[in-house]
């Protein structure tokens, strides 16, 4: 009986121990993530600061006004080129350290673009613009390192919740830029891009609480496979294909929409305004998407937002008033969060532990490179051909990703595993 007894309490204590560990990983999870989506609403303050000062101020320096978005469109380079090497790099040292070092990147970046406005010097300043795009390229990373932080069951709400750090964005980054612009004495935006290293060092500090665990080497970094296996994978082209159709897209028609609005007879304050809503549409969602892919699967949820996509598009062509710009850019969104999100949870099911720097790294390479090609010919398209040849260029590349999504949803369950 006294060893029952004892191999009882064992028992017992051995379920109460492993109980224990469980609430504790689940704390450090949701703690991470939570820290995460803090990250993201500073990176994004930071961004949506950068996205409404650098024409102006570039175009304010720039020795003709055909290089004023010459500093933007570096910028926008620097990230595509950084992306792979930050990956490769954060799978070597860990998120943490990766993340560190973008953050330092940002605040050297914004000191070198102050400092040029400070001395009225159009070379300093782009070269501290394409320095910020470092940041970027480790930043992108935040929502992996959610889907590394969270199990599989919280790994969609995980994503989602991180990027619903953009919510603030919609409404600070745009205000800072206004409140902090003539800081520094009698040098208009100067004062933007300086507060911009208090706001990387915030994120810094919140990053020295995040503790998510690195890979164990050994057996399993074996099992990675070559990177051409990878991309063969339909779950694999289906995911990037959608996310670069959404994200080179939505930048295509918002970078587009304010020269289209003040070439109808809008203000410029109605322009702001219709951005301000655009941005919100991307990340307000954030809150629920995740709960919405669990229900309904990522394909889906890629499949709703290009539908968003085409009505945006559809909105955009019926007429130009305020409203419909307003409306439509809500739409354009929305659309891009669904699209983005149920792309980046479904590129997790498309590899391994030991193979997520090559293809996380190789992803948003694709996808940032479209963001730029989109970039730098957005303007053109709009002075060449139109608002509506703008529209018009989104709808085939969105539409298919909405079609291969349906496909891929509709297919055997095997597919969809790994």
């Amino acid at each position: 009986m006294s060893c029952a007894f004892r191999a009882g309490d064992a028992f017992e204590d051995s379920m109460s121990d492993s109980s224990v560990n469980t609430d504790r990983r689940h704390r450090r999870m949701r703690r991470n993530v939570v820290l995460l989506a803090a990250c993201q609403a500073l990176y994004m303050t930071g961004t949506s600061t950068v996205v409404a000062v650098t024409a102006i101020a570039g175009g304010s320096l720039a020795p003709s006004h055909g290089l004023a978005t010459l500093p933007f469109s570096l910028q926008f380079l620097v990230t595509t080129a950084t992306t792979i090497p930050a990956s490769l790099l954060m799978h070597r040292v860990g998120r943490r350290a990766g993340f560190l070092l973008g953050l330092g990147a940002g605040a050297i970046g914004a000191g070198l673009a102050a400092w040029g406005l400070f001395l009225h010097s159009f070379a300093l300043f782009t070269v501290g613009s394409a320095v910020i795009g470092v940041l970027n390229g480790f930043a992108v990373f935040y929502r992996f390192a959610a889907a590394d932080a969270a199990d599989e069951a919280f790994k969609s709400r995980a994503i989602s919740l991180v990027m619903a750090g953009g919510v603030v964005a919609a409404f600070t980054g745009p205000n800072l830029a206004r409140l902090s612009m003539n800081w520094i004495g009698d040098v208009p935006f100067a004062g933007s891009f300086a507060v911009l290293i208090v706001v990387h060092l915030l994120a810094a500090m919140l990053l020295s609480g995040i503790d998510i665990p690195r890979e164990k080497g050994g057996a399993v970094a074996v099992a990675a496979r070559p990177i051409g296996a990878i991309v063969r994978n339909s779950i694999f082209v289906v995911a990037l294909g959608a996310a670069a159709a959404a994200y080179a897209g939505m930048n295509l028609v918002m970078t587009a929409t304010p020269p289209a609005m003040l070439a109808h007879g809008h203000a410029f304050a109605s322009a702001a305004f219709v951005i301000q809503w655009h941005i919100f549409g991307m990340f307000a969602p954030s809150f629920f998407t995740g709960h919405l892919i669990a229900r309904f699967g990522a394909p889906r949820m890629i499949a709703a937002g290009a539908a968003l996509f085409m009505m945006c598009v559809g909105i955009n062509l019926a007429g130009r008033d305020v409203m419909n710009f307003t409306v439509a850019l809500l739409a354009l969104g929305v659309g891009w969060n669904f699209m983005f999100i149920g792309a980046t949870t479904l590129l997790a099911k498309a590899y391994s532990p030991a193979e997520k720097a090559k293809v996380q790294g190789l992803n948003d390479f694709v996808v940032f490179s479209g963001v730029a090609a989109a970039s730098l010919a957005s303007g053109a398209i709009e002075n060449l051909f139109g608002w509506t040849a703008v529209n018009i260029a989104v709808v085939i590349p969105v539409m298919l990703a909405g079609l291969a999504a349906l496909w891929l949803g509709q297919a055997p369950r095997a597919r969809l595993a790994r």
